[in-house]
């Protein structure tokens, strides 16, 4: 069949992706083979593919693809995450567009949406996978609210409850007033804002005249103020103790207290004290016993606590205080001011700290062992420069909200009872049970029994995944836990380290003993040209679906690994997929290069296409091993670099330079059946990058047995290397570059022979190498002169013999006369500019020595060229 002229990445990707899922090649069982497991952080059930997913999930395919080559039976298992908030707020405004209220919704009811949506819009982001290449085992694809997955969920939290690990208490959480929702302390984002400092004064009781100030960014909490606190030892204050205050607007008497806590310098020294609304003040509040007023609906407006704007917004209210404050006589004065604000990651609502009876973890004890196995490396991570920032979280973790305030997710496994008190279990007839058992004076019926209405935060079903995926948590002793756990490397963005990364390693010791993964990768962040973050709102993140329509897959994933270092940023240029494109067609135009070709069985090899494919052997081997060296230190961007030289400067550029035939003459087939054999092994080592155009070319490389791939060969091992040949070859290309580059220069034409004059003895002579740049710099002879003969010409040096190009009848006398006279008129006038710097005493005396080195040096080589063109200029007017 002929070949098309171009390179058709979609037709062929399409071809290739269906054969491989047809044939069940991503599959894998337990065997007697050793495992290499990879479990895909589980992307929202709302996701679509953006260019960080892009980056990680091809990082994951390279890993995993190389893998199945070296022998292990790998295993990619995919998924989808539930993402209680993002998917929630999905449907919430799903039914909104339909004039549906969730208010008027029972659960059962809005459940219902939620899994209709989800089984229509749920897992496009899956697909889209497909198109990048991704060879999941996508019979395993797991979903965290898989029937399975959940029960795994429900049997950790009794578990955990049982051992006293999990507690019900009213804490200071952080209220994210847009998703109706606790959320942990990890999910709140900090961005610096420019805010506005209000200074309000409060009348001291049974003083007048006299007053406290206080600077606040929230003057709309003063409603809810119940003590102001100064430093015991601040003098300014010490008048005031034993007193009382009234607060602005709403007139209420409040203690004044005295604690280290506050510093002096700050504002005015006073603080007001709010603790139903700052954690700070939540502490002080409990140590000196204050009331708490909570002056906030759930969803940020005020309530009637606070007496005034009740049901403005808290921004709102805000605005609307000052004029009242001012009426007052209370409002000191405003200023500018910069400070850190809370965000919910989720919703970029900013958080709202709030008391709340919510469900913890405790972390001390599940901590600790997770740190220690990181910092002994029994996990690594690369980089480790991320060991610094784990071990600061998990020496200073904070026990973790677990309870979120909505529907859908993995439902809180606790029942109340009548009598306040409440069960945990795994379903509600044993809630029933145990609630019967430890009161059996109620006399309960299962109506009796009310479910907390509550879900648990997303992060609780996802830092069990490499082991609910292979069911390890109910049934820890099945051979698929046994075999693939634990996973041999985990793909993760920084920013999730204590979100999942930490969380997966508790679980994994506390629930099986060992550890979930033994390497983990941190991708950097995807930013542009101009080091910003990719985001819809800048427009500067493409569509990765459109730029592999453009560039096809392989040219995507080409761009996203060839400047993608462990843990640092990844600048993105579409130019790198335009390289990685035009690479792709690179390969394509040598493969139907080399097919052109006519063999003839009866042509004995030639001398130069031996040599040339033994020294390409031998760049393979030496690129191998560098390859092996990369992935074990995870930097892919070096092993693709790598082989891409290898296959563009060497093999493309150089080799096939070397054994192409003459003119419509047929080529050896020996060569022939040995370039085959070489295209088929740099295929091998490319296939794990650029897995479509690889089998593309690897299948007609030669006729193939039906299911037969690539990505079920083995990969290509390093069987050493001839250095000696390697220096050798790097040699004759430099040599052939020189000829090249007279040819240049003296303006002769490719198609003129010359005759290369080497000034060494004839046993220096490599006939091997000698016909290399006989074919490729067009030399019709190669003479070995010695070292003291003259030869009239343009000559050159080499690893310390110079050689030389008889130049009578190439080139026009008079105009090479011209052109050395000019080089040598700008060689006298740089050296001229040297020696004078170096007739100067100060800087002679004063310059570090290297630098006086470095100028000495240009005058030795300013002195050799200067003689050089005296030379040749002698022989050209003799």
């Amino acid at each position: 069949m002929e070949l098309a002229t171009k390179y058709d990445p979609t037709v062929v990707e399409d071809k290739w992706y269906a054969f491989w899922t047809e044939h069940r090649i991503f599959h894998s069982e337990p065997d007697n083979r050793p495992a290499y497991t990879i479990v895909i952080p589980p992307p929202n059930v709302t996701g679509v593919l953006h260019m960080g997913h892009m980056l990680n999930n091809t990082i994951q395919d390279v890993l995993i693809r190389r893998a199945r080559m070296n022998g292990f039976n790998a295993v990619w298992v995919p998924g989808t995450d539930h993402a209680s908030i993002a998917t929630e707020a999905k449907v919430v405004n799903f039914l909104k567009e339909q004039g549906i209220d969730k208010k008027d919704l029972t659960r059962e009811e809005f459940l219902k949406y939620a899994w209709q949506w989800k089984e229509k819009h749920g897992g496009i982001i899956l697909q889209q996978l497909r198109k990048l290449g991704a060879s999941c085992d996508w019979d395993r694809t797991k979903f965290t609210m898989d029937e399975d997955l959940s029960e795994a969920v429900i049997q950790v939290f009794v578990d955990l409850y049982n051992k006293g690990k999990i507690y019900r208490g009213v804490r200071m959480v952080n209220w994210d007033p847009k998703a109706l929702t606790a959320v942990s302390d990890e999910e709140v984002i900090y961005k610096e804002l420019q805010s506005k400092l209000y200074y309000v004064r409060y009348a001291i009781e049974g003083e007048p005249g006299e007053y406290i100030t206080i600077a606040t960014t929230r003057p709309e909490t003063i409603l809810g103020d119940t003590a102001i606190c100064m430093h015991p030892d601040d003098e300014r204050y010490a008048k005031y103790k034993g007193k009382r205050a009234i607060v602005p607007i709403v007139n209420r008497s409040i203690p004044l207290i005295y604690d280290e806590y506050v510093e002096r310098e700050f504002g005015t020294g006073a603080l007001k004290i709010t603790p139903a609304h700052d954690i700070n003040d939540y502490n002080l509040g409990i140590k000196y016993h204050l009331d708490t007023i909570n002056i906030f609906n759930d969803n940020g407006t005020l309530n009637e606590n606070a007496q005034f704007l009740v049901g403005m917004d808290r921004f709102e209210a805000r605005k609307a205080i000052i004029p009242m404050l001012e009426e007052a006589g209370s409002l000191v004065k405003i200023e500018d001011y910069v400070n850190k604000v809370g965000f919910s990651e989720r919703t970029n609502e900013v958080i709202e700290p709030k008391l709340s009876m919510q469900w913890f973890c405790k972390m001390g004890e599940l901590a600790k062992p997770a740190l220690e196995v990181v910092m002994k490396n029994e996990i690594q991570f690369y980089p480790d420069k991320f060991k610094n920032t784990y071990s600061h979280w998990m020496e200073n973790v904070k026990d973790w909200c677990i309870s979120r305030q909505l529907w859908w997710g993995h439902r809180i496994p606790a029942w109340y009872l009548p009598n306040h008190e409440y069960v945990v279990a795994h379903n509600a007839d044993e809630a029933l049970s145990i609630a019967r058992q430890k009161y059996p004076e109620l006399n309960l019926n299962a109506e009796d029994l009310k479910q907390d209405e509550d879900v648990m935060d997303t992060w609780f079903s996802s830092w069990l995944w490499p082991l609910s995926v292979f069911d390890g948590i109910r049934h820890p002793d099945n051979p698929e836990i046994n075999y693939y756990y634990p996973t041999s490397a985990l793909i993760t963005a920084p920013d999730i380290i204590f979100f999942w990364v930490a969380r997966m390693i508790m679980a994994g010791l506390e629930w099986r003993g060992a550890i979930p993964f033994k390497d983990v990768y941190f991708t950097g962040t995807v930013r542009d040209k101009l080091h910003r973050k990719m985001s819809k709102s800048l427009g500067n993140s493409p569509d990765p679906i459109m730029l592999m329509e453009k560039y096809g897959a392989d040219g995507v994933r080409f761009g996203m690994l060839v400047t993608s270092p462990a843990g640092n940023d990844l600048l993105f240029d579409e130019a790198l997929c335009e390289q990685g494109r035009n690479f792709s067609n690179k390969l394509w135009n040598a493969f139907r290069l080399v097919k052109g070709w006519s063999v003839d069985a009866g042509i004995e090899q030639p001398i130069h296409s031996k040599t040339a494919v033994e020294w390409m052997r031998q760049r393979i081997n030496e690129v191998v091993a560098g390859m092996e060296e990369d992935f074990t230190r995870y930097r892919l961007s070096e092993a693709l670099m790598s082989v891409y030289k290898l296959i563009w400067d060497d093999f493309c550029s150089c080799f096939l330079e070397v054994v192409k035939p003459a003119y419509m003459q047929p080529i050896d087939a020996k060569t022939f059946g040995e370039i085959t054999d070489l295209f088929e092994t740099l295929m091998e080592i490319l296939h794990p990058f650029m897995p479509f155009i690889t089998e593309e070319l690897w299948h007609e490389l030669r006729a193939r047995q039906d299911g037969e791939s690539i990505m079920l060969t083995a990969m290509p091992k390093s069987a050493g290397t001839d250095n000696a040949l390697l220096n050798a070859f790097a040699n004759a290309r430099n040599i052939i570059e020189q000829v090249r580059r007279v040819r240049s220069e003296k303006n002769i034409a490719n198609k003129q022979a010359l005759t290369l004059h080497v000034h060494a003895d004839a046993q220096q002579a490599n006939e091997a190498l000698d016909a290399v740049i006989r074919k490729l710099a067009n030399v019709d002879s190669i003479l070995y002169v010695g070292e003291s003969a003259e030869v009239n010409g343009a000559s050159f040096i080499e690893q310390n013999i110079k050689y030389s190009i008889p130049l009578t009848g190439l080139v026009n006398a008079e105009e090479e006369i011209k052109k050395l006279e000019a080089d040598l008129k700008y060689a006298e006038g740089f050296l001229q500019g040297v020696l004078k710097k170096l007739s100067n005493e100060r800087f002679v005396n004063n310059a570090p020595q290297n630098v006086v080195d470095i100028e000495r040096k240009k005058q030795s080589d300013a002195e050799e060229k200067i003689r050089i063109i005296k030379e040749q200029l002698a022989k050209l007017k003799s």
